[in-house]
Formats: C-alpha cells, sequence, structure tokens
C-alpha cells in the first residue's frame, strides 16, 4: 500500500485521526436509529454555518459530482438557458454538463490562467442572453484560481437571472464562502477537499426559489434534490444513508467550528503565501497569471521544461512526497500543491518545498 509522508495533493486530502475515527464504529442502520437523524441535523447545522446560509443542505452519497449532476439535473429542462462563465476544467465542463441535458448554453469563458475579473463581460453576457441559471467555479483547482463568486452574484441579482450556481467544492472551509450574502440558490460542496473527510459525500445548500424549480422540473433519479426537501425533519431519506460518511464529516466540520473559521481562514491564507514564496525562490513560475487570483487551498505552478512533469512527479514520489498534476490543456505544464483541510499546515509545506529543491537540484545535476 502507497503512503506519502508529506501529502499534498489538492483532493482528496489527508484525513485527520479523529475522522478517520469516526469510520471504525459499527453503526446501525441509519433509517430506523433516530441517533441518526439527530447527526443529520447537526451535521448540516455545522455546514449551514460554514457555507453562511440558512438554507437547507441536501447530503448525497458520492463524491463532488454527484452535487454537480444533482443541482443541473433537478432544475434545468432541455431548452433552458444556461451561461458557465468559465475560468479552467471545471469551469468549461459545467457548461459541457449543461448542454448534455438539452440546455442552451453559452460560455463567457477566460484563459485558464486568469480569474472571472472581467465583469463587464459577464454582465453583457447576462442581458444579451437572458439566462435561467447562471454556473460559477468559485475554486478552479486544476489552475489554482479563486473566481469572484460575490462580485458575480451581484450581476446576477441585478439583473434577475432566477439561478445562480456556484461549485465550492475546493474553497470551502479554506476560504469565506457566503451562499445568502452572495445569493447563491445552489451551492456545492464535498468532503473531501478543505474540510478534511473521505471523498463520499457531495452536498447541496438550496435556496426556497431554487426548491420550487426542482419541484417543477420533477427529476426523480438517485441525486435528485427535491426528496431531500423535508430531509431530516420527516425522518425519511431517499436512499439508505451512509452513517459513517454522515460521521466522519460531522468531525470534520466540527474541528474546524472548534478551531474557529476565521483562524482556519488565516491558517490557509498562511499557508499558501509560505509556499508561493519557497516556489519563486526555487526558481518556479507560478501559474495564474496574477497571484492576486491564486486561491489558499491550492498552489499551481508551472512545471520546469527542462525536467518534464513525469520525471519531476516520479522523484518526488520517491522521497515520499505526493502532489498533482493537472487536467485538460494543463496536464503535463502544471503541478498542484494541495494545502486545504489538514493539509494546511507551514510545516508540512515547507518541509514539502525542501524536497521539491532536493529533487529539483538531483534532476538538473545528477
Amino acid at each position: 500500500m502507497l503512503t506519502y509522508a508529506i501529502p499534498l495533493v489538492p483532493g482528496p486530502v489527508a484525513v485527520a485521526p479523529e475522522v478517520a475515527a469516526a469510520y471504525g464504529v459499527n453503526y446501525g442502520s441509519a433509517d430506523l436509529e433516530p441517533e441518526f437523524v439527530d447527526l443529520y441535523g447537526d451535521t448540516q447545522s455545522k455546514l449551514q454555518r460554514i457555507l453562511g446560509t440558512a438554507n437547507r443542505v441536501a447530503l448525497i452519497s458520492g463524491e463532488g459530482m454527484a452535487a454537480l449532476w444533482g443541482a443541473l439535473k433537478s432544475t434545468v429542462r432541455p431548452g433552458d438557458r444556461v451561461l458557465a462563465v468559465a475560468t479552467g476544467v471545471f469551469g468549461y465542463g459545467l457548461g459541457d454538463m449543461a448542454r448534455s441535458l438539452g440546455a442552451v448554453v453559452e460560455v463567457v469563458g477566460f484563459d485558464y490562467d486568469e480569474a472571472a475579473g472581467d465583469l463587464a463581460r459577464i454582465e453583457d453576457a447576462i442581458l444579451r442572453f437572458r439566462p435561467h441559471l447562471l454556473s460559477l467555479v468559485h475554486c478552479e483547482t486544476p489552475s489554482g484560481i479563486l473566481n469572484p463568486a460575490a462580485a458575480v452574484g451581484e450581476l446576477v441579482r441585478r439583473h434577475g437571472v432566477p439561478l445562480y450556481c456556484v461549485d465550492a467544492v475546493a474553497s470551502l472551509g479554506g476560504t469565506p464562502v457566503a451562499a445568502d450574502a452572495w445569493g447563491i440558490d445552489l451551492c456545492l460542496g464535498a468532503s473531501q477537499k478543505a474540510l478534511g473527510s473521505l471523498p463520499d459525500l457531495a452536498f447541496v445548500a438550496v435556496s426556497a426559489r431554487a426548491w420550487e424549480l426542482a419541484e417543477r422540473v420533477g427529476y426523480a433519479g438517485y441525486d435528485a434534490l427535491v426528496p431531500f426537501r423535508g430531509v431530516p425533519d420527516s425522518g425519511a431519506f431517499p436512499h439508505t444513508p451512509n452513517w459513517a460518511a454522515v460521521a466522519g464529516l460531522n468531525r470534520a466540520c466540527g474541528l474546524l467550528l472548534e478551531e474557529g473559521l476565521e483562524a482556519v481562514f488565516r491558517r490557509h491564507a498562511a499557508t499558501s503565501a509560505v509556499c508561493r514564496e519557497r516556489i519563486l525562490a526555487l526558481g518556479l513560475e507560478l501559474f495564474p497569471r496574477d497571484a492576486a487570483d491564486s486561491a489558499p487551498t491550492v498552489t499551481a505552478v508551472k512545471v520546469p521544461g527542462d525536467i518534464g512533469w513525469q520525471t519531476l512527479d516520479a522523484g518526488l514520489r520517491r522521497r515520499g512526497m505526493a502532489v498533482g498534476g493537472s487536467y485538460g490543456p494543463l496536464a503535463g505544464k502544471v503541478f498542484r500543491i494541495g494545502h486545504m483541510g489538514p493539509q494546511a499546515r507551514i510545516s508540512l509545506v515547507a518541509r514539502g518545498m525542501e524536497v521539491l529543491g532536493e529533487v529539483l537540484e538531483d534532476l538538473r545535476h545528477p
């Protein structure tokens, strides 16, 4: 079994012992025991605090894509207009997903190394296209970009876009997310990134108008949102819940709230700053064209042209360090350091940067 002393992948992240311990319990049947209903409700309450929302949160068994598909299938019908604001693989991918459902999709596309900062372009597209739903990825992990979800949300409210859908999978728990203040109708998250649990739960915070639209759409698949509207008050669940996963996420959220969200955000910001300082000191180049667009949960770095990604990756793994490559047009060109959740520790990142420097030296001067 492979294990790494320096885990710096951009998710799924290393898991704290307290979270891992939640999986080692022989729980009862979740749909029969009142204790699970209480646990689900408490987990929903903790997520509401982290998401900055009073909206009900639906917990779906599965990793993050379950939330993306569930939100789109539940609220988008063939012929609906979807405006995808895209700065990377997942932003463009959300547009592709909506298109596969029969939606009429327009993309406000930005380069992979820039954030969606040109709000005038987005506003022009809203006024011309008049979308039913606007989608945005808050943190694009493949490119290390943090997008201005609050500013885009203001445009959505100003121009009466019915639904604002934000993928906060890789930002939630590492930087502020304020779903209600930003006007987010479908705020998507998952357990395996900065929240610091295993990749087995996805969730969606659903606004009142999103519930109403979902009722009208009437999607009835496994990942449908509507069956979760009365959960946990009803005590009935759409399918067999994963008690261990909910317990793990509950403990992970509890750890964040015990530390204090502002302290958690400061920890991520400080760790990311150290990471980027060390990257530049090693003579490497950050990927986003403007460092201010970099996410506090992940650092994207250009692969040095004289070495190549596969060689660099193999060298790091031999030293017990795991980072991530990238996807799509960035495959082989960018690698990513995940300092999110339990991995957002200056000591861990500092050691990782020492190893990175040693590997670069060994590869260049064997």
